[in-house]
């Protein structure tokens, strides 16, 4: 099944939701659609120009984390595919569904609209990459999960414990596999590329995020809700390393 478009979802506790909604429209130059869900729940990130590619959702347990939409042109044929693959459903909705993968990561199967452009490179970063957080057992099962569910070129990453599922030309969202150190339950986490991240970081904690460790081409950070994301030191027109990143930085 032919992936259309893709959707970078953050999911937040909703008694927090209010102040992740405030920092990640600033810091990707977009401003708040109006609420959806039952409990207004929902909310997309409207760019000036483009198509948008990055949601938000209040969760009502557990820390919350990330997870990734595929637009697809039939929801129901996608969602057959993913569970033949091993995915495990999770809740099916008037056209659209929500699973897990086979180490327990959800995602969702939802409706194409015809987005097809990509939103604008803002403030010298873009929001680009979900990074799936995968156990080492459940690592190489994984990666091929996601490699035959997408469809997506693998990339070898700059350090053997990542992998890069990079999709077609004009696609918003790519996928960065993590292979942990610990054996926990599967996580995912936002990656926003960056021209310079010092800069983008110090904007970032001007808007309440908090530094939690750095390495050699990469920060993390918790936003204003307590969720981790990290600033990468990529291109963020093409997400690649820029030529100059030395070994070991984080593709």
């Amino acid at each position: 099944m032919s992936i259309r478009w893709t959707h970078a979802f953050v999911d937040r506790p909703a008694d927090r939701i209010a102040a992740a909604r405030a920092f990640w429209t600033a810091v990707t130059g977009t401003r708040l659609s109006e609420l959806r869900g039952a409990r207004g729940e929902f909310a997309t990130l409207l760019p000036t120009d483009g198509d948008a590619c990055v949601k938000m959702q209040g969760v009502g347990a557990g820390p919350g984390g990330a997870h990734l939409d595929f637009s697809v042109d039939d929801v129901e044929a996608f969602a057959t595919s993913a569970r033949a693959l091993g995915a495990v459903p999770v809740a099916e909705h008037e056209g659209w569904s929500v699973l897990r993968s086979p180490a327990g990561q959800p995602f969702c199967a939802v409706p194409w609209h015809g987005e097809s452009v990509r939103p604008p490179v803002v403030a010298g970063s873009r929001l680009d990459q979900v990074c799936l957080d995968i156990a080492p057992s459940a690592y190489d099962a994984e990666s091929a999960f996601w490699a035959e569910l997408t469809g997506w070129q693998p990339l070898a990453g700059s350090l053997p414990e990542f992998r890069v599922l990079r999709p077609p030309p004009g696609l918003p969202v790519r996928i960065l596999l993590q292979r942990l150190d610990e054996e926990r339950p599967a996580a995912a986490h936002l990656d926003l590329a960056c021209a310079d991240i010092a800069a983008i970081r110090a904007r970032h904690e001007d808007l309440g995020a908090r530094i939690v460790a750095r390495g050699p081409h990469w920060t993390v950070l918790h936003d204003p809700a307590g969720g981790a994301y990290c600033l990468t030191g990529r291109d963020p027109e093409t997400g690649g390393l820029p030529a100059s990143a030395l070994n070991g930085a984080r593709s």
